[in-house]
């Protein structure tokens, strides 16, 4: 597991929101408070996530974006060519990340050890604070009519609260 963040991804009916605490650490020391681990491909129709190392993730957003492009804009194959590539390959192979990918259609979690896993129910959250956030969305979609937006932004909330590696300077993207 990584340490230093929490992100989370909601469907809900037609809505998709994706957000991301702020906070960058390395070891016991805070280096930044309002880091943005979201980001918008294929042409703002699909929405990624990261937990892990910045520079790491930010070249998988670029071979995710090519994938994208290659198929499409089919996120499910695009995610599952990534992963291939991600395990298969001496450099990428190397790479600390996790991401989450969503679009209308499906919520993804990707892993260097080759996982693309679409969750049973319609949210995914990583990070060290990912369990925390994971367990808050889980109720508030049970027992809320809250937004998919609201309902992230109320599960970072509360994982900032207990979570010493996240903090309340959030980021959400929806579609």
């Amino acid at each position: 597991m990584f340490k230093g963040t929490t992100v989370i991804a909601v469907k809900k009916g037609n809505q998709v929101a994706l957000g991301a605490d702020g906070q960058v650490t390395f070891g016991n020391t805070v280096l930044k408070q309002k880091a943005r681990k979201v980001r918008r491909l294929y042409k703002g129709k699909v929405l990624v996530g990261f937990a892990g190392s910045t520079a790491d993730a930010l070249t998988l957003f670029e071979k995710l974006e090519k994938k994208l492009e290659a198929y499409g804009g089919n996120l499910l194959r695009s995610a599952v060519e990534l992963a291939k590539d991600w395990r298969t390959d001496k450099v990428l192979r190397r790479l600390e990340a996790f991401l989450i990918a969503c679009n209308k259609e499906h919520l993804l979690l990707i892993s260097g050890a080759g996982d693309v896993v679409e969750p049973d129910e319609e949210v995914v959250a990583i990070g060290s604070g990912g369990p925390m956030a994971l367990s808050a969305a889980r109720a508030l979609l049970k027992h809320t009519n809250l937004s998919a937006k609201e309902i992230v932004s109320e599960a970072l909330k509360i994982a900032s609260e207990i979570c010493i590696y996240t903090n309340s300077n959030i980021v959400i993207e929806e579609l």
